[in-house]
């Protein structure tokens, strides 16, 4: 039942994920956080930081580790094979015949009229995650990220997955000076 909820859950990405890995992203959450509830969106949101780290495309990246935290190793081939699938089909069926229409009025169309809608997708998910974000670090501090990060990656030219690492092994820094002194602490109690 677990192996048919994954393999499902992720060919449904793949047979939906139109304009690739980033527009994928929303379609992942929707299935992995809201349906089958694998995980929840704090957990949803490392799997993506990590992701984007990482070379290689981030659909096949989150299906590969969802699919084993879910169900193993047969999960992870489960789940990847999921997502990559419907490309390879469709990439075989359409490339027959894509030069022969692809400059038809309605082609472009259809390729226009879907980029709003995958912004508007990756625009949810960017305001849940601030909105996540200004719940655990406060309203300055998140929008600070925010501007220095837009700062560096537009006009410094830095690679968003440097900042994206940058900014995990910040986190965890904090995350151990904090255990530290939590340690301390109960050291100091127990005297």
């Amino acid at each position: 039942m677990k192996q048919r909820d994954l393999f499902l859950a992720f060919l449904r990405v793949g047979l939906l994920g139109y304009g690739g890995g980033p527009s994928s992203i929303p379609l992942v959450h929707k299935e992995v956080v809201e349906k089958y509830k694998w995980m929840n969106d704090d957990e949803f949101s490392d799997v993506l930081a990590l992701g984007n780290t990482l070379p290689g495309p981030i659909a096949t990246k989150m299906a590969g580790y969802i699919g084993y935290r879910v169900a193993g190793v047969v999960g992870m081939i489960n789940a990847v094979l999921a997502t990559i699938v419907p490309t390879i089909i469709m990439m075989i069926i359409l490339l027959t015949f894509l030069s022969s229409i692809k400059d038809q009025p309605w082609v472009q169309g259809m390729t226009k009229a879907v980029v709003p809608v995958v912004c508007v997708m990756l625009a949810t998910l960017t305001w849940d995650f601030f909105k996540k974000s200004k719940d655990s670090l406060g309203w300055g501090f998140a929008v600070g990220i925010i501007v220095v990060s837009f700062l560096l990656i537009e006009f410094v030219s830095i690679h968003p997955g440097i900042i994206i690492g940058v900014l995990l092994l910040a986190a965890l820094v904090k995350k151990d000076k904090a255990k530290e002194v939590q340690h301390k602490t109960e050291k100091g109690v127990g005297m």
